[in-house]
């Protein structure tokens, strides 16, 4: 008889090294002896955030294209779609947050780093449409490394569609609240990421567009511990709140319910 433990029962955690039980991580996914939180997929997500069975996917516009015929990018596709159970880097729906309704766009970082491609772009900006159409509020969750380097300019063009249609958003007199989460990074941080109405991070969250390590090697300087850190940023007026994981759910919830909006028309 074995005594080795189950495959995937304990974890080392990435910050601290210390060897965690998967029930250790508990239901927001901390470790308990360094408080780092681990990464969410999109669907852990959701279901942190919306109220129970309140989540309903729009309609998924055309899925990726190998426009530059990249080598082995179909198959890197087709290798993060069955590890991760998902069609493409972000899931959208219509959901509750404590009752207040809401148009929801989660990046998830486990489908290709969370990269923004054409099918991503088509998504956030469905998702978008549908917020105006429904008259909701937008509430994206980043987690990115930035753009996808597979599909090139066309994933580059996807920064400015998406600005564009935020700025529709605008026009309609519709919140976009923006929650920045472990990794934002590249063409996301640098494009729609700090576009909302409201900007938060989550508490841990690495913001930034290059990593450290490369600013480094390309600039001489030595940089502070904290860089790119969510505490950082609010320190330097970058973001409206730094939030912690599991009061997140209700900081949105009285952000939506001071918009006063309950979809199809707005309380003035």
């Amino acid at each position: 008889m074995s005594h080795y433990p189950s495959t995937g029962t304990w974890q080392t955690c990435p910050a601290c090294g210390r060897h965690v039980h998967q029930r250790q991580w508990g239901t927001y996914h901390q470790c308990p002896f360094c408080h780092y939180w681990q990464r969410l997929t999109a669907m852990q997500r959701i279901s942190q955030l919306v109220d129970e069975s309140s989540f309903t996917p729009l309609a998924m516009p055309e899925q990726s294209v190998d426009q530059l015929d990249f080598p082995d990018y179909p198959a890197k596709l087709a290798r993060a779609q069955q590890q991760t159970g998902l069609t493409e880097a972000i899931v959208t729906g219509t959901a509750m947050i404590e009752a207040q309704p809401c148009i929801l766009a989660v990046m998830d970082s486990h489908f290709m780093m969370g990269t923004l491609n054409t099918a991503v772009t088509r998504r956030l900006i469905h998702a978008s449409e549908q917020a105006r159409e429904q008259q909701l509020p937008l509430i994206v969750v980043t987690a990115s490394g930035g753009a996808r380097m597979q599909e090139g300019i066309y994933a580059l063009v996807g920064m400015n569609l998406i600005l564009a249609e935020f700025a529709r958003l605008a026009t309609a007199q519709l919140p976009l609240i923006t929650v920045l989460t472990d990794p934002t990074m590249g063409g996301v941080s640098a494009s729609f990421a700090f576009k909302g109405d409201v900007v938060v991070a989550e508490a841990g969250a690495k913001i930034g567009f290059a990593g450290a390590r490369v600013i480094q090697q390309t600039m001489p300087v030595q940089l502070p511990a904290d860089f790119q850190s969510a505490a950082s940023l609010l320190a330097n007026g970058m973001l409206d709140d730094v939030i912690e994981r599991p009061q997140l759910r209700s900081y949105l919830a009285r952000v939506l319910a001071s918009y006063g909006i309950q979809g199809g028309h707005q309380h003035g």
